[in-house]
Order: structure tokens, then C-alpha cells, then sequence
């Protein structure tokens, strides 16, 4: 088993998440690693999108403010990533009211050093949710375009186990 994700390659259950680094919707910087630690650990519910506004990723944006409570109670943070930039996640947010960060990763760059896969013939960049442990592993690795709500699911189980 490698010991850590590299770029290019997917990162798997059991290795350790890539740390980065990436402006939340209000242009403040929020680092993967800051949720990890001794004191004040928290497991991380990362999720790639391909887009703000498009109707699945409005879909699962909603899915998951739907389930936010659950996964406030399980202890975890949810960070939702995509290329758009820092004003259009804060208007997605904002039309949503979603209660979660999410995170601009223009030129996917965080997205490229996940693995995440393209979709669709390689036109759509791919959706992707990572459940990521206190102690900064990776616990699940979840890919499904078309069923966005089964990452709810598939999370919210990764949390429990």
C-alpha cells in the first residue's frame, strides 16, 4: 500500500488524504488538516462536484443540507469542492442556504491530486465523496454520477462504522 495518495493516482481507503489548502465561499483560506489533531479532531465529509447551479449538483448539495444534522451529530465536517470560483459558491450557497463550506478549487488542482475521475466520456468533471478519518485517513472513497443521493448514504455509513 502506498502511504499517501499521489497525484494522478486514486486515493484509496487506508492511505493518507493529501493535505491542501483552498478559499471557503467568503474568500477565507481552510486547510484539510487543521480538522485533524489531538485536540479537537474531526472526521471530514469531502465531496467533488463537476459544478454550482447544474441540476445533480444542486441535487446532491441539497441531499446533504437535507442530512446535515446527521452528519453534525456523527462529529463531522462537510466541505464541498468544485472548480468554480469563490462568488459563485457563495451564490450557490446562499440560493441553497446550505450549511456547510464549500471550497474553490479553480484549475482543480486539489481535484487532479485526489485522482478524481472525469466522467462521461471524460466531458464532465467527476463527482466523488471522500470520508475522511480524525486521524487524516481515508475511510471511504465513493463514485457515482448519476445517484448523488447514494453519497449521503455511503457517507453517513463510513461515519457509523
Amino acid at each position: 500500500m502506498r502511504e499517501g495518495c499521489w497525484q494522478g493516482w486514486p486515493c484509496g481507503v487506508g492511505e493518507k488524504a493529501p493535505d491542501f489548502t483552498l478559499k471557503d465561499e467568503s474568500g477565507k483560506p481552510v486547510k484539510l488538516s487543521s480538522f485533524q489533531g489531538l485536540f479537537g479532531a474531526k472526521p471530514v465529509v469531502l465531496y467533488f462536484y463537476p459544478a454550482d447551479g447544474t441540476p445533480g449538483c444542486t441535487k446532491q448539495a441539497q441531499a446533504l443540507k437535507d442530512s446535515f444534522s446527521a452528519f453534525k451529530k456523527a462529529g463531522a465536517v462537510v466541505l464541498g469542492v468544485s472548480g468554480d470560483d469563490v462568488n459563485s459558491h457563495a451564490a450557490f450557497k446562499s440560493k441553497l442556504g446550505l450549511p456547510y463550506t464549500l471550497l474553490a478549487d479553480e484549475g482543480n488542482k486539489v481535484r487532479q491530486m485526489y485522482g478524481v475521475p472525469k466522467d462521461l466520456l471524460g466531458l464532465l468533471e467527476g463527482r466523488q465523496t471522500y470520508v475522511i478519518g480524525k486521524d487524516g485517513t481515508v475511510k471511504l472513497v465513493y463514485n457515482n454520477q448519476f445517484q448523488v443521493e447514494t453519497h449521503v448514504d455511503q457517507a453517513l455509513k463510513a461515519l457509523a462504522a
